[in-house]
């Protein structure tokens, strides 16, 4: 046995297309109904295409990732029973095709933060970097939220304000539209690709969670938890939540699945091995605080997916992603506990025995220079991870057979 390799792929308007993935060797495909809006049902017409067209180059689709929880559902709105029926009737659809692994997030309004894109690593490849005090620059001074300034300590915020001196008009622009659009535009984000008046509107979505604190956050996520739990078991299929990214608090908004604590809160409120984790060991190593080798070993039975890649933390809270094996994450621990897993669950005859994983984001490298990408998502770096995972394994496969 081994971890199922899987890819995410964004589509027709992928630029790496699916016979491609089928000569790197990629097992599964990630993937998600891209076209449609969080809060409407997935026909099964829609699923079936995605999932034919997959299965005609001898992969099958792995995981849904996404099906977004809509902002609707985290804040308990008004249209919050249709919404929640309209989840339901997806996830049904997806269990008619056969589709057994559903990733979600409940973070709000934002995915995922990164203050730099093009940020460049030792060896001259393109990472990504999350520097806290440009991020509380852009937090204070670019979108100006009411209080910002009383959530970062003083040395912070004097070395935000030195920052944003030295940067031009059009780099602050470039700053906040990265944060607001680019990252969160192709994964659903709350303003889509639409940059019109976009540091407004991000504000006024900011503003419905003024009266959502931590623990009503939670509240709404143990509801959610228990409306479709349930159809999941029904229907065999395991949903799995991904951590905050990065884990901790930012803009003022709550966040409730950081930490090995929130983990297990969250496994605890809807005891069912349906109601499982997402671990991504990038996201969750954004603090230094979280044992990532402690975390997947108290949660290795509710593991249902993995992202595999690396961070290299700096100071002031900051970190970049260094790459899938090299940076603070013992990724070696990580898989050879989840290959352990794998063989338990085989014993204990489950039938959730294949563990997808897929290389998560990757460094700019080669000819990833001449190809168009989505933040992130690099052809050759993703590439490069995947080969060095699949090796990793391979090697951790053979060590606990002879043993």
């Amino acid at each position: 046995m081994a971890l199922e390799k899987t890819w995410r792929w964004f589509g027709r308007k992928d630029t790496v297309s699916l016979a491609e993935l089928k000569q790197m060797g990629v097992e599964g495909v990630v993937t998600a109904l891209h076209d449609i809006p969080p809060g409407e049902v997935w026909p099964v017409e829609e699923i079936r295409k995605v999932r034919q067209e997959i299965e005609s180059y001898g992969m099958r689709w792995s995981v849904v990732e996404s099906l977004p929880v809509s902002e609707g559902i985290k804040i308990c709105s008004a249209d919050r029973p249709k919404l929640i029926a309209n989840y339901i009737a997806s996830l049904r659809n997806l269990a008619k095709e056969g589709v057994d692994t559903v990733c979600y997030n409940f973070m709000p309004v934002l995915d995922w933060a990164r203050t730099d894109l093009h940020y460049k690593e030792a060896k001259g490849g393109e990472s990504m970097l999350f520097d806290y005090p440009t991020f509380a620059a852009f937090d204070i001074f670019l979108l100006k939220r009411e209080n910002a300034e009383k959530e970062y300590p003083d040395s912070i915020i004097e070395k935000a304000k030195r920052l944003l001196d030295k940067m031009s008009p059009e780099q602050q622009e470039e700053l906040a539209h990265n944060i607001i659009v680019v990252t969160q535009a192709f994964i659903h984000g709350v303003l889509g690709d639409d940059s019109t008046n976009y540091i407004e509107r991000f504000r006024s979505y900011l503003n419905t969670y003024k009266e959502i604190n931590s623990d009503k956050l939670r509240e709404h996520l143990v509801r959610f938890l228990q409306d479709v739990v349930p159809v999941a078991e029904e229907e065999g299929i395991n949903l799995c939540i991904h951590p905050d990214d990065p884990p901790f608090p930012l803009l003022g908004l709550p966040r409730i699945a950081s930490t090995q604590e929130d983990f297990r809160w969250i496994l605890q409120q809807v005891d069912s091995v349906a109601n499982g984790v997402t671990f991504c060991t990038g996201s969750l190593s954004g603090c230094r605080n979280n044992d990532i080798v402690a975390m997947v070993k108290e949660f290795a039975p509710r593991i249902h997916f993995v992202h595999l890649r690396n961070t290299a933390h700096l100071e002031y809270g900051s970190f970049y992603e260094s790459g899938h094996l090299t940076g603070d994450v013992d990724i070696f621990t990580v898989v050879k506990v989840l290959l352990e897993e794998q063989i338990r669950r085989k014993k204990e005859g489950r039938k959730d025995i294949r563990m997808p994983f897929r290389p998560d984001h990757g460094i700019r490298i080669l000819d990833d220079y001449n190809r168009k990408a989505n933040p992130g998502y690099p052809l050759v770096g993703r590439l490069k991870g995947l080969a060095e995972i699949d090796g990793l394994q391979t090697g951790i496969e053979k060590m606990l057979t002879l043993k």
